[in-house]
């Protein structure tokens, strides 16, 4: 009975020591791995260690803390905020500036910008404002007016109160058309059929305003050509185009009109179907107060700012002139220019007149050279009294006491054989109407001759019945 006690006691001090040698194992264990994952040997090769490893065994090493000293650290840029609005019927940029919580301080000061652009007094479905805002104070830091795929203007900041604008006019490709029909009903519905535009049909009725009323001189059966160019960026129409040649049909008389490389339209005999530009929009001689400069110091802000026309200084109420014959595009109040008129002189040309006091036009309104326009003043940023007037070929402004102007009524004699070759050119694009040629009516006695005047083509490039 002892023998058994003595050995049962023994075993289950066995069985104790055991124990505690298992949980002594375990303990180390655990102590073991958590060393290991806390801190990773230096001695496992990014082959064999976790890919979380990788990243952290391959990091450069860092550089010495006397060369961190010496460095200084480069600025972090402020994180910006963009904000898009495809314009919409009823938006104005007040609305828009409020729509995105601008303060109206910073939209005069984009106006102020604008002055000389005039930019954002024409804002229409399809344009597009990009507004660009520094995160952290919800600051205007640059706008883009996308006009067209060919014309951008930019203001950016400059200081805390200044924008500076960059306008961006791209060259783009032009690719010619015909365009030709009969008339069926009035000239305007048989020029849609044939795919132009309502501005081209107004272009077309303007050169032929004087030689043809339309309403009643247009039959059924008579033809018209008309040859146009449409802009393109990178295969984008941009909306742009220019008429280059019509040559209308009417009975057996022709009536054309070629657009030349001086920007004026001429018949078949190069004679102008638009008068003489006047060099200067009033009567009588005044001072050029201020002269055109792209460079010019701005005579308030102080800072470099493009004068894009010529000040003339004259009294409130001096009558102002349209230069040419065209049609009334802007009559607008403008917080800086002040009231001010835009004129369209065909397809080249465009006149603007600054700081008035008094319009006498309105918009869509045809003017002819010398009718009174307006009255001179001194609305908008003025520094005093005169008129500030803006000359435009092909959309960028140049000096309009010193730039070539239509002033001639028919081609230079020195430029009729290109003028001839031109015409026939456009002729031979044309083609022959499907029915008859009309005869031109001479206006001379002498008629300049033009080979391709009745210059047939078995082809003929997209016509339009």
């Amino acid at each position: 009975m002892n023998v058994i006690w003595t050995n049962t006691r023994a075993e289950r001090r066995k069985k104790r020591l055991k124990r505690r040698f298992r949980l002594l194992i375990g303990t180390l264990a655990l102590s073991v791995a958590a060393f290991l994952y806390t801190s990773p040997p230096s001695f496992l090769s990014p082959s064999t260690s976790p890919e979380r490893m990788d990243a952290t065994l391959n990091l450069p090493e860092p550089a010495p803390q006397a060369q961190l000293c010496t460095l200084a650290p480069e600025p972090i840029p402020a994180p910006e905020t963009l904000f898009v609005r495809a314009i919409v019927p009823g938006d104005t940029l007040g609305s828009i500036f409020n729509m995105f919580a601008i303060p109206s301080s910073t939209l005069q000061q984009i106006l102020a910008a604008d002055e000389e652009v005039l930019a954002l007094d024409t804002l229409r479905p399809g344009n597009r404002l990009t507004f660009t805002l520094a995160e952290e104070v919800c600051t205007l830091e640059r706008m883009e007016l996308f006009i067209h795929p060919a014309r951008q203007v930019v203001y950016q900041r400059v200081d805390d109160s200044t924008f500076a604008f960059d306008e961006v006019i791209l060259p783009g490709t032009w690719e010619q058309d015909v365009l030709e029909g009969s008339i069926n009903g009035s000239f305007y519905l048989s020029a849609k059929h044939a795919g132009l535009s309502e501005k081209e049909i107004a272009i077309v009725s303007d050169l032929f305003g004087e030689q043809i009323n339309f309403a009643r001189e247009i039959r059924a059966g008579d033809v018209f050509q008309i040859i146009r160019s449409q802009q393109f960026v990178e295969e984008v129409f941009t909306g742009q185009s220019r008429i280059e040649g019509v040559r209308i049909f009417r009975g057996k008389r022709l009536y054309s009109a070629f657009l030349f490389e001086d920007g004026n339209y001429y018949d078949h005999q190069g004679e102008s179907l638009a008068r003489a530009f006047r060099r200067y929009p009033m009567n009588g001689q005044y001072r050029v107060s201020s002269p055109f400069n792209p460079r010019r110091l701005h005579p308030i802000t102080r800072r470099v700012s493009p004068h894009n026309g010529v000040d003339l200084a004259m009294p409130s109420g001096t009558p102002v002139l349209a230069t040419g014959d065209g049609v009334v595009t802007r009559v607008q109040n403008h917080p800086y220019a002040g009231k001010y008129i835009e004129i369209q002189h065909g397809s080249h040309y465009t006149t603007r007149y600054l700081h008035l006091s008094r319009f006498q036009v309105k918009t869509g309104q045809k003017v002819e050279r010398g009718q009174r326009i307006a009255q001179s003043g001194n609305t908008g940023r003025s520094t005093g009294p005169h008129l500030h007037f803006e000359l435009h070929i092909k959309g960028r402004p140049v000096n309009p006491l010193t730039a070539n102007i239509p002033k001639a009524s028919a081609v230079p004699q020195n430029k009729l054989a290109e003028f001839n070759q031109r015409v026939n050119e456009l002729v031979s694009i044309m083609g022959q109407p499907q029915h008859y040629i009309a005869q031109p009516q001479p206006k001379s006695s002498q008629p300049k001759q033009l080979t391709g005047q009745a210059g047939s083509l078995q082809s003929r490039h997209n016509p339009a019945s």
